[in-house]
């Protein structure tokens, strides 16, 4: 019988000293105590650990059974009255065992556990890591740093919950765990607080800066990844609740202000390798970014924060993490990086935001970031919000720094439809410069002539591809006719009169050039389709058309024959506005020519 067997060996080492104990006893008591849980003797084992006789003996060897005891808990149903037992058989064992090497079993355990039972393991056993790691003397930050850094790891293969339901359902329970995990913390955060208030100039900065790592941790996964907006039928939104005691632990080891202002990463170990060194960068860089966006939109923490700094700068501090999150690609971290952009714009009054912080890099690479969103993203709803926020960035901007922006991102964004947007924007500034009492040198006169050098042109000359270039053309068309309308040649606020050769040269003779070949080319090709069609058996004759290179899916005749017509539909509007251009110019020029004669 298993007991007989524990029995027998707790008799044979009741009678040695500690020092005696052999290898070969701690084999047999680990194989008989398993014995025991195995054959649901746990009750039975209880017993001979709470037994003061045995205490130098579990002291030494209790350590060994944490891997069986755990494999019993996880069998035995919750009311079990023999899960209860074991569970009191750990207690006891955290109580009773070698604390050095009783972390060592619990680490050991956490590090091999994987998949549905990482979570379940983890809550399990911070009670005893923590009641040990309270027991160490010495490396008692290092053993706190590991252990957190553990159980952090374990953590990260799991996915984050996102959805409402996935949150509620919570089924690898790592919502559960994530709070379990700060309570595990606390007690170390207590006493790094304690320390630091007996003395200002507070030393031991071990346990200080393996707390840091934790939070730091801790924002990258799971909160970078997290929904973090309040959820309708959520009391307590568990990420939001862990999300708050990361700001709070940092701000209780005076590291809140440090980290949003000062980008203090801690102490980083200096990798000699350079792409373990790229990897602690980053990962300290999407945890800032995280850690912005908790305090800037969700206002974390935000009871805490001086309110001495001027919105632009702000913004500036933010930028750098705006760029990391937008650089993302998935939703939630693009989500965040739009929502902390949009947040620190609307601090900021329309025509504020001065043109020299264009000097920054992030304030160039941003709104690129956008336009990549704008135009690559799958998901509708950000496409929007990017650029509705990019029509808030360039509304913020003085005049001189809209200007510079616009022909940052006329000439990088390479897009027609951003393009289009770009110069109706251009259209916008023109008009406010005309309409407006006090004179505007950027939308008006050489530099106004400079930026329409831009926009008034085919990148590829009669060669330009019309169809993809509509929208571009269609804006640069409108503005040109609203220059010509609103700008008399007597007055030439533009400039647009003096650069008239120019234009005609380089955009209006071109784009009558390209729109009589497109749409010679367009004729001819649906004449050949109706050809054939009528040649062929069945007008639903199904055919593979290749696009830039790639496959599309297969279309009928009559389907092609759309697209042909769609095509000529948009020739003959460009066609329209073009004429119209035209017209108004020889007007304008006839005009001035009667009025001079």
């Amino acid at each position: 019988m298993a007991v007989d067997e524990l029995q027998a060996i707790i008799q044979r080492c009741q009678i040695l000293e500690e020092a005696d104990f052999k290898g070969e006893d701690f084999n047999l008591f680990l194989v008989a105590g398993q014995k025991c849980l195995e054959d649901g003797y746990a009750a039975q084992l209880l017993e001979v650990i709470q037994n003061e006789k045995n205490k130098v003996i579990i002291r030494n060897m209790g350590w060994n059974l944490i891997s069986p005891l755990v494999r019993c808990i996880f069998m035995y149903k919750q009311e079990d009255d023999k899960r209860e037992h074991c569970l009191r058989i750990l207690d006891q064992l955290a109580q009773i065992c070698n604390p050095k090497e009783l972390f060592l079993g619990l680490l050991e355990q956490i590090e091999q556990t994987s998949g549905d039972q990482v979570c379940q393991t983890v809550m399990l056993l911070l009670q005893p890591l923590q009641t040990v790691l309270l027991k160490l003397q010495n490396k008692k930050a290092y053993s706190v740093g590991l252990s957190l850094a553990m159980i952090m790891n374990q953590l990260t293969a799991l996915p984050v919950p996102y959805t409402k339901q996935q949150i509620q359902e919570d089924k690898l329970g790592l919502c559960q765990c994530c709070n379990a995990v700060v309570d595990f913390a606390k007690p170390f955060v207590n006493e790094v607080v304690k320390n630091m208030e007996k003395s200002s100039e507070y030393n031991d900065m071990e346990l200080k800066e393996e707390l840091l790592k934790f939070c730091m941790k801790s924002l990258k996964y799971p909160l970078l990844a997290a929904q973090l907006e309040h959820l309708e039928g959520i009391e307590e939104h568990p990420f939001r609740h862990f999300a708050t005691e990361i700001i709070d632990i940092l701000w209780n080891i005076r590291e809140l202000m440090p980290l949003v202002f000062f980008h203090h990463k801690g102490k980083n170990p200096p990798w000699e390798n350079e792409e373990f060194a790229d990897i602690e960068q980053k990962s300290s860089t999407d945890s800032l970014a995280c850690l912005s966006y908790l305090m800037f939109v969700q206002h974390f923490g935000i009871e805490c924060f001086p309110v001495v700094f001027s919105p632009s700068y702000l913004l500036l501090c933010n930028m750098t993490h705006i760029e990391v999150l937008l650089k993302r690609t998935e939703e939630s971290m693009l989500s965040k990086g739009l929502d902390l952009f949009e947040s620190s714009l609307l601090r900021m009054e329309d025509n504020s935001l001065l043109h020299d912080y264009l000097e920054f890099r992030d304030f160039i690479n941003v709104p690129q970031h956008l336009v990549k969103i704008m135009t690559l993203c799958p998901m509708e709803h950000l496409r929007k919000k990017s650029l509705s926020i990019l029509q808030l960035f360039i509304d913020k901007f003085d005049t001189e720094g809209k200007y510079t922006l616009f022909r940052c991102l006329l000439k990088t964004s390479n897009h027609a439809g951003v393009e289009g947007y770009i110069i109706k924007n251009i259209k916008d500034q023109i008009h406010l410069s005309l309409t407006k009492e006090y004179d505007n040198v950027w939308f008006t006169g050489h530099h106004l002539v400079s930026l329409l050098d831009l926009v008034l042109s085919l990148p590829e000359g009669a060669e330009t591809d019309l169809l993809q270039n509509s929208d571009r053309i269609m804006a640069s068309l409108n503005l040109l006719r609203y220059l010509v309308i609103k700008d008399c040649e007597s007055d030439n606020q533009t400039g647009v009169w003096t650069t008239l050769t120019k234009i005609e040269q380089n955009f209006l003779k071109p784009l009558r050039v390209g729109l009589n070949m497109s749409k010679a080319h367009y004729e001819a090709e649906i004449k050949n389709k109706k050809e054939n069609r009528k040649e062929a058996h069945s007008s639903n004759t199904v055919c593979s058309v290749n696009v830039s290179g790639e496959k599309m899916p297969a279309m009928t005749t009559g389907m092609q024959l759309q697209v042909l017509h769609s095509a000529l539909f948009t020739f003959d509007l460009i066609e329209s506005v073009l004429a119209r251009v035209e017209e108004l110019i020889e007007v304008k020029i006839k005009a001035a020519m009667d009025e001079n004669s």
